[in-house]
């Protein structure tokens, strides 16, 4: 029988931390929040469906030979646009393929397609313009998938450079109707430490999920956020400690961040 980790290795030991992301896409960073001695609180804040109307993506998939580029921007629209493009065609050796994450990029080479283009640094529309090969874009066709509502800036951008941008709706996000009972017990017997969020809309969703006495704890524990922009989103919505901002929305920057904050919470 394998002998529980020591201390030393277990650096969330009974640290309650709220788990955020689509139910679907939780369990490898809950997975390792566990591994590490935390207790992993499972509470989605969004919901990822397909768009209500599939066929305008439909005829963009079946036309992806006139582009020069395709933008993935997260993991959900890869395997969106992926499941739909083997169920009808091969991807056309013309188009180049760029991901702005790294959990996208891995999901595109698992789909047997080679990314062409990622950032450096950082994993956002910011740090993904800054690569060379998209900065004279004149004449080029690129087309971009996402979720609907997302931001304009990468398509704004490309545009001034002289692109031709179309978007691609590949999913949508709802919020979900789950229950925030439980929830609210955690937080009513002081066992939530921690909360991570990735998105302006997930933490506007969380704010709303929780109801008002979950507000009054929320406002009070300390938020791990996926990037420095919705550090203005928590201060608009009340928040009242300063947020913890992760290098980036992926698993293993949350996880860091977490640890991170962690061990100088210890050693105060």
């Amino acid at each position: 029988m394998a002998m529980p980790a020591p201390m030393s290795d277990r650096p969330l030991s009974h640290l309650g931390v709220v788990i955020t992301r689509p139910a679907h896409q939780a369990e490898t960073l809950c997975a390792r929040i566990e591994d590490a001695g935390g207790r992993a609180i499972r509470f989605p804040v969004l919901e990822i469906l397909d768009p209500i109307d599939r066929a305008p993506l439909i005829r963009q998939i079946d036309q992806l030979e006139t582009f020069d580029l395709a933008i993935f921007i997260s993991p959900n629209a890869v395997h969106k646009v992926m499941n739909l493009v083997k169920a009808r065609r091969s991807w056309p050796a013309n188009v180049r393929i760029a991901a702005i994450g790294a959990k996208s990029a891995r999901a595109l080479e698992q789909s047997g397609l080679t990314v062409d283009i990622r950032p450096g640094r950082r994993f956002d529309s910011e740090a993904l313009l800054e690569a060379p090969e998209l900065q004279d874009m004149a004449g080029r066709r690129v087309i971009i998938f996402r979720g609907d509502g997302g931001r304009e800036m990468l398509g704004d951008t490309l545009r001034a450079r002289g692109a031709e941008v179309v978007y691609a709706n590949a999913y949508r996000r709802e919020k979900p109707s789950g229950d925030n009972g439980a929830l609210l017990y955690h937080w009513s017997r002081g066992e939530v430490g921690v909360v991570m969020v990735t998105s302006a809309e997930g933490l506007h969703n969380l704010f709303d999920m929780v109801g008002k006495l979950g507000q009054m704890w929320l406002r009070k524990t300390p938020l791990i956020l996926g990037s420095a922009r919705l550090a203005e989103t928590a201060r608009e919505l009340g928040h009242q400690l300063p947020p913890i901002v992760a290098e980036d929305p992926s698993d293993e920057a949350m996880f860091d961040a977490l640890s991170n904050w962690a061990s100088h919470r210890d050693a105060t």
